[in-house]
């Protein structure tokens, strides 16, 4: 199955974030992920839902400082305590949004820390982000992300994802897939959608190498779309990449994919 959500987070970013919603649907999506949507009251993200008939598919769990440069919080070992706020921050926001899946970015294997002790860790608390939001309904992903873009990262592969949701071992725990990182680190990206299908919980793309839109570089996103459409895969595919140009600009690839979509976004 192939639908469309549109990450807020990068796409029409010419606007603030309490007006993309209204952006995204006017594009023609009807469903949106962001990031980490803290930054907005849950109010305030309710009305834009409701007001433009959007579903919020995504958001992350909180991930301390990783995406100011630091080790984050999941694989950190003695942030533990911090790592469980986290997750009832999230949780709060997911149960009152109603979202269905929400993604746990393992960060940075911190300098002078052993990898194995890290990845017990990240184990440990993706197995408490596991429970604690499957007794609400709610899926947990985790995601490889290229060392290119963030080096250290501790998941950066499909076999590193496939090992660690071994250790977690609770079935509402699933890979969220991303094209873009995957190909970033020469992964076989065709070939992983099919092998793991039944272990992806989400699925986000963009173009390599910049992280464009599709089209903008070396992806052949007709043969990886015309696969997920294929595929028993239920979920959502996010649209999270940088626009060359304007959003609006960007979006052929949707118009030609979703053919109710009308592409266009002043």
């Amino acid at each position: 199955m192939l639908k469309f959500s549109a990450n807020l987070s990068l796409l029409f970013a010419e606007h603030p974030l309490i007006e993309r919603f209204a952006a995204a649907r006017a594009a023609g999506f009807s469903a949106v992920e962001i990031q980490f949507p803290y930054e907005l009251p849950v109010d305030a993200i309710r009305h834009e839902l409701h007001t433009h008939a959007l579903q919020l598919v995504l958001i992350n769990v909180p991930a301390g400082d990783l995406m100011q440069g630091g080790d984050g919080l999941a694989g950190v070992p003695g942030r533990e305590a911090m790592f469980r706020h986290a997750v009832t921050e999230a949780l709060s926001y997911a149960k009152a949004l109603q979202v269905p899946t929400v993604n746990v970015l393992a960060g940075r294997q911190p300098e002078g820390e052993s990898r194995e002790h890290c990845l017990r860790t990240l184990a440990t608390n993706l197995r408490h982000a596991a429970e604690t939001l499957h007794a609400a309904g709610i899926t947990t992903v985790t995601e490889a992300i290229n060392t290119h873009d963030m080096p250290r990262f501790l998941l950066h592969s499909v076999a590193q994802m496939q090992d660690m949701l071994g250790r977690v071992g609770h079935t509402a725990l699933k890979m969220q897939f991303d094209c873009y990182h995957m190909q970033r680190m020469q992964e076989d990206v065709l070939r992983a959608l099919r092998e793991n299908t039944s272990a992806i919980g989400h699925i986000q793309f963009a173009d390599t190498p910049g992280r464009h839109e599709p089209g903008s570089g070396d992806m052949n996103y007709d043969a990886i779309f015309t696969l997920i459409s294929e595929l028993p895969y239920q979920g959502w595919t996010g649209a999270e990449y940088r626009p060359l140009t304007s959003t609006g600009q960007s979006l052929g690839w949707l118009s030609q994919w979703q053919p109710t979509a009308t592409g266009e976004q002043p």
